[in-house]
């Protein structure tokens, strides 16, 4: 910041939909805020998005204020006519509708500039931001722009990615305009102590000659990858011990699963429905990472360095989880399980590197050789350049 600069800067977030594009924006408040007051300046944060979204739950427990607005969802197909449905015209209505109230509210916030992670509640305020030449910054979390990102970047001052292959894939006028940050997580995944994950989970069964292995399928589990972790078990216990978030509906199958073992295999298995503030402690406790391939997930095993078996959801918009799967493969930082899984796959997968401590460290790291720990603060920089060079306009 210069030595000339103003009392208070106003962001406007918007992007939603999913915890993709959810979860960097909430990253980036923080980040912007303590940046800013360092230099005494306040920033005042308004949200925009779908009242019925993740963001706005997200906002609330946040606390930073929420705008609700007409949003609407265009649904992929194969071609350009396949998207001519009912549903997607109706859906482009909502954003027409949507695009009116953002302008109202753009107006009446007026920002200094306009955050957009994507994802379809974004439209309607980058539009009105683009329509009102006010300083948009789009920030693409995947290696191929969205499609909310993709009608928005043209009108961007700025455009943050969070891969430098994706450079490539841009038109020459935006990619002048883009800039390498990487995808922000949260700072406190970067401060976990695996003593403390011991402690709070109650792992002192453990065996601690054995690798430990943290399988996860998000918030909510993952059928596929529970399925196969079951089938998996008595091998896998003999190998590692294992913590396993697989989604409150499967927990206690699992756990009687588990139970039903020999009394020292079971030992090394906990089942849990979620985690919550232990999640970077089992992270770092972690010796190997067995999830799906979101770009959240992707930025913060590289960011931290984690040797991962990755499970690609085939539903993911675009097949982007196995794309992001596959870039990590291809640099000796995964290994990477696709289609119909078996758990013969699984434990083909997991072998060597449960087998193996110093195939696990190369891995861990080529993963860290890819990862942008410092994320939020190169985007937070982008903000306030934009907003920045829009004020000297």
């Amino acid at each position: 910041m210069s030595s000339q600069h103003p009392a208070e800067l106003r962001l406007l977030v918007t992007g939603g939909g999913t915890g993709g594009h959810t979860y960097p924006a909430l990253t980036i408040v923080p980040a912007l805020t303590a940046r800013l007051a360092a230099y005494g300046v306040a920033t005042r944060v308004l949200w925009a998005g779908d009242p019925d979204g993740l963001e706005a739950t997200v906002a609330a427990s946040a606390g930073i204020a929420f705008q609700p607005l007409a949003t609407g969802k265009v649904r992929r197909a194969r071609t350009r006519w396949g998207m001519l449905t009912a549903r997607n015209a109706g859906d482009m209505a909502r954003v027409a509708r949507g695009v009116v109230q953002a302008r109202s509210v753009v107006r009446h916030f007026r920002p200094d500039v306009v955050l957009s992670t994507g994802g379809y509640a974004a439209v309607p305020i980058g539009l009105a931001a683009r329509q009102l030449r006010l300083p948009l910054v789009v920030h693409e979390q995947t290696v191929r722009l969205g499609l909310a990102n993709r009608v928005l970047v043209r009108g961007a001052a700025r455009v943050a990615v969070s891969e430098s292959s994706t450079l490539d894939l841009l038109p020459p006028r935006v990619r002048e305009r883009t800039v390498v940050t990487g995808n922000p997580i949260r700072p406190e995944l970067l401060a976990g102590e695996p003593s403390r994950a011991i402690a709070a989970l109650g792992l002192h069964a453990f065996d601690p000659g054995k690798p430990v292995v943290y399988v996860t399928g998000g918030a909510q589990g993952a059928v596929q990858i529970n399925r196969l972790v079951s089938e998996s078990l008595p091998w896998l216990l003999d190998r590692a011990n294992v913590i396993h978030q697989c989604g409150a509906s499967d927990v206690d199958a699992l756990a009687e699963r588990a139970a039903g073992l020999p009394a020292h295999l079971a030992a090394r298995y906990r089942a849990l429905g979620f985690l919550t503030d232990a999640l970077p402690d089992v992270l770092a406790l972690a010796d190997l990472v067995v999830s799906r391939s979101g770009a959240g997930t992707i930025a913060e095993l590289t960011a931290l360095g984690r040797a991962s078996v990755l499970v690609p959801l085939a539903s993911s918009a675009g097949d982007e989880q196995a794309h992001n799967a596959r870039r990590l493969r291809d640099v000796g930082a995964a290994a990477v399980l696709e289609g119909e899984v078996s758990s013969a796959q699984l434990e083909s997968a997991l072998g060597p590197l449960l087998g193996s401590g110093e195939r696990r460290q190369a891995m861990a790291r080529a993963a860290g050789a890819h990862g942008r720990p410092d994320a939020a603060q190169r985007l937070v920089d982008v903000l306030i350049e934009a907003a920045g060079a829009a004020a000297g306009r």
